[in-house]
């Protein structure tokens, strides 16, 4: 573990600000698709992370073991790798690290109540955290996340441009927002990522990254559950952009970033 200056940011080890959520999932039954319908959608797990982290890749080697289904959670997942950017000046500049992914941890820090910023962090349902390299923490908190209806959103895909990708969905919301709404966000994610790091605390380390969010876009706010029209976001794209390594996912947040619904969607090939 290592401290920043003023003791703002975290770099933690396991064991540490460990939060869990009361267990709302419900008896499975044989017809797994009406099921999952009844008892509720993905649940959203977002990792804050950063090559610049000594201890983050052990966390994204536990990321990606979720998505493998090494834990045989029965619970549908949707993944999301948010690379923060306040470890870039100890010596290695993450490539994928972002001040919008620092923003976002910061304001789950605020709606969580907690002291710091840190790395690697889970946050599981917008609800519940843990230290991301913790596994028994993080299952605990993916066991007990509630599940909610996921959207029924039908989404289109289209290269308006070579540098440029449009996701058009439509469809409706199964949960409401607080009072002030709640928002429909898209994020376009990039896996099979792998970095040679020359410098740094994981310097002379490949490091591998899967669900990197390369992107994310408000597509509307809402205040009820009401069919949408056909809206659209726009993505700029990366020289290296490859539609076979990527995905969509559709979640929507109340203003303090809890998780009501969310959608999965795979690139087609010919995107």
């Amino acid at each position: 573990m290592s401290t920043m200056a003023r003791s703002l940011f975290t770099c933690f080890g396991k064991g540490s600000l460990h939060q869990k959520l009361e267990n709302s999932n419900e008896g499975a039954t044989l017809d797994m698709v009406v099921e999952e319908q009844r008892r509720g959608g993905p649940v959203v797990v977002e990792l804050f992370s950063s090559q610049g982290c000594a201890t983050s890749p052990e966390a994204e080697l536990l990321f990606s073991r979720l998505a493998r289904g090494d834990f045989n959670l029965e619970v549908p997942l949707i993944l999301l790798a948010y690379h923060v950017d306040y470890w870039d000046y100890m010596g290695w500049k993450d490539p994928f690290g972002s001040s919008q992914w620092t923003v976002r941890q910061k304001a789950y820090v605020e709606a969580l109540n907690l002291d710091t910023m840190f790395t690697p962090q889970i946050v599981v349902q917008g609800r519940a955290q843990c230290v991301g390299n913790d596994q028994d923490a993080l299952l605990s908190c993916i066991t007990s996340a509630p599940r909610i209806p996921a959207p029924s959103f039908q989404a289109t895909f289209q290269r308006t441009t070579p540098e440029s990708l449009q996701v058009s969905l439509k469809g409706a919301l199964r949960a409401k927002g607080d009072q002030q709404g709640a928002n429909v966000m898209v994020a376009l994610y990039e896996s099979g990522l792998v970095t040679n790091c020359p410098k740094g605390v994981n310097k002379d380390r490949v490091l591998a990254n899967d669900f990197v969010v390369r992107g994310l876009q408000k597509l509307c706010s809402v205040k009820d559950t009401s069919t949408r029209k056909m809206i659209a976001v726009n993505f700029s794209l990366w020289q290296s952009f490859n539609s076979n390594k990527c995905g969509v996912a559709v979640f929507v947040e109340t203003s303090s970033h809890q998780i009501l619904g969310s959608q999965n969607f795979q690139l087609p090939d010919n995107v």
